[in-house]
């Protein structure tokens, strides 16, 4: 008989140490969870048929997608594995020495904190309980499990194609596989409404409210992606009506933000304003409101009016980090940099909270199985270990660890940066904040006066500032890559110019980069002071955080006006330019960060060239299909199917293929693409598999499904 148990087909599999230590490990961790709360887990018992011949097995694996309503929906999923044990060679051979003996699903409730589990034993029965935070257990109601539903699938579409969700072993179904569970779905969405500010909301929200919560954003994504708004604005339109039936007619002009976002999004736009113009009548001072009306007004090209409801709805929520990033946005559009960047420098910025996780004890061996069809496709092939490697610079980029709203608040100032470059937003930058040399010179001047920099800074953090000792335990310290210390300080008392120098030689050319300080004289200073209207006085007090995020932004452009340099000085040579593929990876990122669509594009391409690069398909793909380049976005769908489903990812939507794919339907039509998929000839499984796309589209009504 063999010692070791056989694994599960096609599925997952993290071997456990000891019995059960996983479903422990996740009591204990219960009380961090704060929000939606982790994936599914399943954990297996395997034991063998003889006993004392050799100990149990136990193994986990995570799940999303499954129908969590009842205890007998997970049962199934639950029984389909535990008789999918691969034994090749037959029940009578030694490796049917083993059999499955027991099985647990865990689906955290987030809506009460509880953790639902359910255990099927053979023989035995099906048990299922819940397990509150002190790890107690707790007897399971229809309304329990109609949360512990709306969980599960506030998961699977949420996370579905989130990056900051990736986890090895997790296997992901269609949530809503069928238009009937469509209904079930809206019917559970209706019902615990009112419960949706639990779940707490997207990390640029401070707090969660009925409209703005996980609950909302989940309904627009799933319906929004697709391009089926009227299913959203219908169910928006019955909990508005029902809304003001029990809670008065100012609540129920709340939820009607979300039904004028749903109908501009399904071109009803007369409706739109209608609704918004009954809602704000009674509730004029809703920032949610005013934000769908300076989204439909920046839509149309009236800038300068979405600028003044911008600031209306600052005023009516100054402590929301959106309604300043909103004003910032408006402020750029209509040229008003120096007012963008003073907005930008007075954003809230919350601490942003890593998703809800728990950290498994490491597991003894793991089990990763790809699907046969997957092998023989030769979609996905083998990356070679050296162009994974990558240069030490590029790897230290801060730019790609920010998060929530520092990461917002840095996509707006790459967006200045672009309109204006980085010379003009250094001018504006000194323009309208107070600069260390200058605040010294000032200092040293009148040492007795009191120097008011802010209406809201005290002359002691304004001293403390210029020590360059100020200290926010909330806003990360976000540490520079750089040759030296001086180039930092040169940058925080002026500003700092970018150039090349090219020098030739025997050899041929280098590229080197040189930091500046473009530093004036106080004179220049107070004459430019004295131009613009702006004493010394009537500046402000740039925040710290910004300051860091003007110093990720120089990195980033130091390290891509580096890569242009170099780019043009091969070309002039007729030399190749060689990068790994993670480099050019890499370079596609900075490439889009600094909103450069063409050269990440060709970024990509390159790394693509190189190995295979799910990442590198995913950007292209998007981009294709915003350009409207059928045929190379239908080509990277493929390869990013033949992924998903090598990681056991089966689900046909939400994920970032189908959502790029419903683009391009909405245009070309879904007959062009089933055409392009006959054209694939004989490869059958992976006709399968995009045939699945094409049938979802047909029985969902997708935009587009008709031609």
């Amino acid at each position: 008989m063999s010692l070791e148990a056989p694994w599960l087909k096609d599925c997952p599999e993290f071997i456990e140490l000891e019995i059960a230590e996983s479903v422990a490990s996740r009591t204990e961790t219960l009380s961090t969870f704060r929000e939606l709360g982790p994936p599914d887990l399943c954990h297996i018992i395997k034991s063998p048929t003889k006993v004392g011949t050799t100990k149990d097995s136990g193994s986990y694996h995570y799940v999303s997608g499954v129908d969590a309503s009842s205890s007998a929906s997970i049962a199934i999923y639950l029984n389909e594995l535990l008789r999918s044990l691969d034994l090749p060679q037959g029940w009578f051979t030694p490796n049917a020495a083993w059999k499955v003996r027991s099985g647990t699903y865990c689906c955290y409730n987030a809506f009460s904190r509880l953790d639902v589990r359910v255990q099927v034993s053979i023989p035995g029965g099906v048990d299922s309980y819940a397990v509150d935070l002190r790890g107690q257990r707790h007897e399971l109601s229809s309304d329990l499990w109609l949360e512990t539903y709306l969980s599960a699938h506030l998961r699977a579409i949420l996370y579905a194609d989130d990056p900051n969700y990736k986890l090895y072993g997790y296997r992901k179904f269609d949530p809503i596989p069928k238009p009937e569970d469509e209904e079930k779905f809206l019917a559970a969405s209706q019902h615990l409404f009112h419960k949706g500010w639990q779940l707490g909301s997207d990390p640029e929200i401070q707090v969660a409210t009925p409209i703005s919560n996980h609950l909302t954003t989940a309904i627009l994504k799933y319906f929004g992606d697709s391009g089926r708004m009227s299913r959203a604005a219908n169910l928006f339109e019955k909990i508005a009506e029902s809304q003001r039936k029990t809670s008065g007619e100012k609540v129920g002009c709340e939820v009607d933000a979300l039904t004028a976002k749903a109908y501009i999004g399904m071109n009803e736009e007369t409706l739109a304003i209608r609704t918004l113009n009954r809602a704000l009548n009674v509730s004029p001072q809703s920032w949610p409101l005013l934000h769908v009306q300076v989204d439909f007004l920046r839509s149309k090209g009236q800038h300068q009016w979405a600028v003044q409801l911008a600031r209306q709805a600052v005023e009516c929520s100054p402590s929301e980090f959106v309604t300043w990033a909103k004003l910032t946005d408006c402020l750029i559009d209509i040229e008003d940099f120096e007012g963008a960047l003073l907005t930008l420098n007075s954003c809230p910025m919350f601490t942003y909270n890593e998703r809800d996780l728990h950290r498994m004890p490491t597991p003894i061996k793991n089990h990763f199985p790809i699907q046969k069809w997957v092998i023989d496709s030769q979609l996905i092939e083998d990356d070679s270990p050296k162009e994974n490697e990558a240069d030490i610079t590029l790897l230290r980029l801060p730019a790609p660890s920010l998060r929530g709203t520092f990461a917002r608040a840095y996509e707006l100032l790459t967006r200045l940066n672009n309109c204006i470059g980085w010379d003009d937003l250094l001018k504006i930058r000194s323009n309208v904040f107070v600069m260390e040399e200058e605040y010294r010179q000032h200092k040293s001047d009148d040492s007795t006066a009191t120097i008011i920099t802010s209406d809201n800074v005290s002359a002691q953090t304004q001293t403390q500032a210029s020590n360059e000792v100020i200290k926010q335990p909330a806003i990360p310290t976000i540490k520079i890559s750089s040759d030296s210390d001086h180039e930092r300080e040169q940058f925080k008392k002026g500003g700092l110019e970018l150039h090349m120098e090219d020098s030739r030689g025997n050899e041929g050319n280098t590229t080197d980069e040189t930091v500046n300080e473009t530093s004036e004289t106080n004179d220049t200073n107070q004459s430019d002071n004295d131009s613009r209207g702006l004493s010394f006085s009537d500046k402000k007090l740039c925040e710290r955080w910004l300051d860091n995020l003007m110093l990720v932004l120089y990195e980033d452009l130091r390290v891509l006006t580096i890569y242009k340099a170099e780019r043009s000085h091969f070309k002039s040579q007729q030399m190749q330019y060689r990068k790994t593929g993670t480099e050019w990876e890499i370079i596609g990122d900075l490439c889009l960060r600094m909103h450069n669509k063409e050269d990440a594009k060709e970024a990509y391409q390159r790394c693509l060239d190189l190995k295979f690069s799910a990442k590198s398909f995913i950007k292209l793909l998007e981009i294709f299909a915003n350009q409207g380049d059928t045929q190379r976005a239908f080509a990277a769908a493929i390869r990013l199917t033949a992924y998903n489903h090598r990681w056991y990812n089966t689900s046909v939507y939400p994920n970032a293929v189908s959502n790029q794919l419903f683009k391009i339907v909405r245009t070309e039509g879904v007959q062009k693409l089933k055409f392009m998929t006959m054209s694939l000839g004989n490869d059958l499984p992976i006709q399968s598999q995009l045939s699945k796309y094409w049938n979802y589209i047909e029985s969902f009504k997708v935009e587009g499904e008709a031609f």
